[in-house]
């Protein structure tokens, strides 16, 4: 893997309130994960951070998407220091905020070439506005950069979509509500939930993934993870819990091998809210998993 160097985004616009008049604590992740010795850990010296907007939950009309002009805003200047970073040689791990960062990440990569998407995530994140009952862009995200919604956020700099759905695998839903499930069998995206994931394996899904990629004509390709695709035993601390999830030992089985493949591009952590974990107790199993796939 090139020389890491770390990108915080403590972005939280794209969740809604939990709790009425209080901010969600996922803008607080970069630095709870320096608290708790992740960037020391990794030998980390070359961090950059990207301030992010007051929190507000502002219902754009146009899009039905809240804070949809400040994620935007926000999106080119994350292109614009990740498009640096990758011209530098560099192999960033973006730590959120929550998971609309991705938008800006994509969109970085849309701008520098063609790039596929390994989108880990307890969720599909894959369904329009209208069927949002939050109006959150960190719930849309995987469809918002497959260019599935509203133009202020599919289209930023006129580079729909920032990655096709062909060259994008959504693994690790658990949320199977009918209508919700059936906007992403309707894509392109390949698609596997839960059990479907294992059933074929965490090695095996991670080795077809990387075939997937040898055999298209792409520049590479980043890897969302989302920390609510970990077992609600092992990560409570997230704004949507539910039953069930993978376990560290899953996790690593996937990640390792699309690390250790030359055109991993880079990686970003989203939704672990610290103000759910005020003693750690969650926080530092999870950057022990972190410190093993980045440094294997």
């Amino acid at each position: 893997m090139k020389q890491l160097t770390i990108v915080e985004c403590p972005f939280n616009l794209g969740l809604k309130e939990l709790t009425p008049g209080v901010a969600p604590g996922v803008d607080k992740l970069p630095a709870w994960l320096r608290q708790h010795g992740l960037y020391d850990r990794l030998g980390v010296t070359d961090i950059h951070t990207l301030a992010a907007p007051s929190y507000a939950m502002d219902l754009d009309p146009a899009s039905g998407i809240r804070n949809a002009d400040a994620i935007a805003a926000y999106a080119m200047e994350q292109a614009i220091l990740l498009r640096q970073l990758m011209k530098a040689g560099t192999f960033p791990l973006v730590i959120g905020g929550d998971c609309s960062i991705l938008i800006g990440n994509m969109l970085g990569l849309k701008q520098e070439g063609r790039y596929g998407l390994f989108f880990l995530d307890g969720h599909t994140d894959y369904m329009p506005a209208t069927l949002s009952s939050t109006h959150a862009a960190a719930g849309m995200d995987l469809a918002l950069v497959t260019g599935y919604g509203h133009a202020k956020l599919t289209n930023i700099q006129q580079c729909t979509p920032y990655v096709q759905e062909a060259h994008t695998w959504a693994v690790g839903n658990r949320w199977q509500e009918p209508a919700y499930v059936a906007e992403i069998y309707r894509s392109s995206i390949h698609y596997l939930d839960l059990p479907a994931l294992r059933k074929q394996g965490m090695e095996s899904c991670a080795a077809a993934f990387l075939e997937m990629i040898a055999h298209q004509p792409l520049d590479g390709f980043w890897i969302h993870v989302d920390v609510d695709v970990l077992h609600n035993d092992i990560m409570p601390a997230v704004d949507s819990p539910q039953d069930d999830g993978l376990s560290y030992a899953e996790l690593e089985a996937l990640l390792i091998p699309l690390l250790r493949h030359p055109q991993a591009a880079g990686i970003e952590v989203t939704i672990l809210d610290p103000d759910r974990d005020p003693m750690g107790k969650y926080t530092r199993p999870f950057v022990d998993s972190l410190v093993r796939v980045l440094v294997h």
